[in-house]
């Protein structure tokens, strides 16, 4: 039986997926990057490769996410792709006519606006940490409450507080300042879920049309409490698919099907990547006045990757 990974790379967590022919999720895993990409990546390889049914052909692999380049040459991905691309074809695949997706990761949100199948807009915040699943994860460290409790604890509020949630600093200001008026937890939680929401809907949302059917995805749909604030806020359902916070994985294999379908071959290594010694580094290209920095990546102190240039001087990906 054929099948096809995909590998979604992030700043906080990296997705690896198995997905049959027939788009059924085989196998999947949701681990933290932990600053250590390469490991994780190879980690994760070695756990897919031991979960998998025997006799099961690689038939394709893809890859995604921020570090989608580092994945893509060490796996030897047959399609690289940006993650807006990725999660698109995911939510078209789980909720067919899929007109709305949002989608909030470790560090960064999107907002993702589809019309009969196609991206016709989209907007990412890759500046401000408000909103997103590390900032979720310091408040539930800050408060000391499991992070998985957190959405439950919010639908407990019995009366919500209104929280700054404009920005984390004043967002975590505002809600100590909660704590010490006497409001109880589960009303401050509500409080920042809502806050957060709105954060995200003035501005990734902002002068988007947002029209069901709406999924979201992403880490962050784990929390019930922000799923709650959405429909509240927007007055319609919001739909988390199962595979939610690794879509961008599903739809990167599914792209590297169809990659595939019109080579008939793949590019990947096989899992013998897990064993290889890999090292990064990187360099400053005094070519031009924009002294852009290079990154590349070793296999065997063989160069196999290289990015980061503005031009294409010393790309090899």
């Amino acid at each position: 039986m054929k099948s096809y990974i995909g590998i979604d790379v992030g700043s906080v967590s990296i997705n690896i997926v198995v997905v049959s022919g027939a788009g059924d999720v085989i196998a999947g895993l949701y681990l933290r990057t932990k600053g250590r990409p390469i490991e994780v990546i190879q980690n994760g390889l070695k756990e897919i490769s031991e979960i998998i049914p025997p006799g099961m052909t690689i038939a394709g692999v893809g890859s995604t996410g921020s570090g989608r380049y580092l994945a893509g040459v060490m796996a030897g991905a047959d399609v690289v792709k940006n993650e807006i691309t990725a999660h698109a074809v995911a939510a078209s695949m789980m909720v067919p006519g899929v007109q709305t997706v949002f989608e909030i990761g470790g560090q960064d949100s999107k907002i993702i606006i589809l019309r009969e199948g196609v991206v016709t807009d989209f907007a990412m915040n890759t500046v401000c940490a408000a909103g997103t699943g590390s900032f979720l994860d310091q408040q539930a460290q800050r408060l000391n409450i499991p992070i998985d409790q957190f959405g439950e604890l919010a639908l407990q509020s019995t009366a919500p507080v209104r929280i700054a949630g404009r920005c984390t600093v004043f967002a975590e200001s505002d809600m100590i300042h909660k704590q010490q008026m006497g409001h109880q937890i589960p009303d401050i939680i509500n409080g920042l879920c809502e806050a957060l929401v709105r954060n995200y809907l003035n501005n990734v949302g902002k002068g988007k049309e947002i029209l069901p059917p709406i999924v979201f995805q992403g880490g962050v749909a784990a929390n019930i409490g922000i799923k709650a604030a959405f429909e509240k806020a927007l007055g319609m359902p919001v739909q988390i698919p199962k595979h939610f916070s690794i879509m961008g994985a599903i739809g990167v294999a599914q792209l590297a099907k169809e990659e595939t379908a019109k080579t008939g071959v793949t590019s990947f290594k096989g899992f013998q990547i897990t064993g290889l010694p890999y090292r990064t580094g990187s360099f400053e290209c005094n070519g031009c006045s924009n002294y852009c920095e290079v990154v590349e990546i070793l296999e065997k102190d063989k160069v196999i990757g290289r990015w980061g240039s503005r031009c294409a001087k010393w790309d090899i990906v």
